[in-house]
């Protein structure tokens, strides 16, 4: 099967395996999400970048029947996979969408949320506006984007970092720098897209894996496959070493393989 150029591509790649190898660890993070966006019965909903719907099946069935909830996404794969998963729920609709432009009409939802998106995109603030303006007045808008960082977990992305182009090295991506280094500056955001009563929550979640091994396949499911992509085929070998070795040492005296991530939801109410 072809899959498309670029992120849509990547996801596309991982899309059968994504928030699937045993590792809880985007339906976590989206369902802090979820529970700060208080969706109610009845209410419509679009949720960006959908992925395998960790997002759009809690926020569906908090709408109920008689709402509506909307996932859109850029990788083809992920759609068809996401549309079957949730087949069980009429209220759904699942379609390939670019999240720096979803076609929708303004105000054509009470809620939009997006979790671990905006920071793949070129423009955020550009694309936030864009957001915004699909949210009727008094409705919602939520995102994740990361906190702190473990320091162990940054120790194996760091492995990759002498492979990486300036794209996957760009510190608005990584969090290091710009607005998605502090709450500040992602709430600046929201201000700035003329979204009110905006304000921050901060939740720790940790991935939990069986043994090095399992590390290595998490972090082939999801986004960090690019950093995969970007070393050449004939060291990724001996990445996969590297990588198991490190994992090895982050391992405690009990056998317990343990990362942990704050993660960071910021929440504003259309004017």
């Amino acid at each position: 099967m072809a899959h498309p150029e670029g992120p849509a591509g990547i996801f596309d790649r991982v899309a059968d395996t994504y928030d699937a190898v045993g590792v809880p660890w985007f339906e976590p993070i989206a369902a802090g999400l979820v529970e700060e966006l208080a969706v109610g019965p009845g209410e419509h909903v679009l949720d960006i970048g959908c992925g395998r719907g960790a997002a759009l099946r809690p926020l569906a069935l908090a709408t109920g029947p008689g709402g509506r909830a909307v996932g859109i996404d850029l990788a083809p794969r992920m759609v068809e996979l996401t549309a079957r998963d949730l087949a069980d729920l009429p209220q759904v609709t699942v379609a390939v969408g670019d999240a720096r432009e979803p076609e929708f009409p303004p105000g054509s939802f009470d809620v939009v949320s997006a979790s671990l998106v905006l920071f793949f995109l070129p423009e955020p603030a550009t694309t936030l506006g864009t957001w915004a303006s699909l949210v009727v007045p008094g409705g919602r808008l939520g995102t994740t984007t990361f906190g702190a960082q473990d320091e162990r977990w940054r120790s194996v992305d760091e492995l990759f970092f002498p492979y990486l182009p300036p794209a996957l090295l760009d510190a608005r991506t990584s969090g290091r720098g710009g607005p998605f280094a502090s709450d500040a500056g992602m709430e600046a955001l929201f201000v700035g897209a003329g979204l009110t009563e905006v304000r921050t929550v901060t939740r720790d979640v940790e991935a939990v894996f069986r043994d090095a091994e399992h590390l290595v396949a998490f972090t082939r499911s999801h986004g960090q496959r690019a950093m995969w992509d970007a070393v050449p085929p004939d060291e990724r070998d001996a990445m996969h070493a590297r990588v198991v070795d490190l994992a090895a040492s982050l391992t405690d005296d009990t056998g317990r393989l343990a990362l942990g991530q704050q993660v960071r939801y910021t929440l504003g109410v259309a004017p």
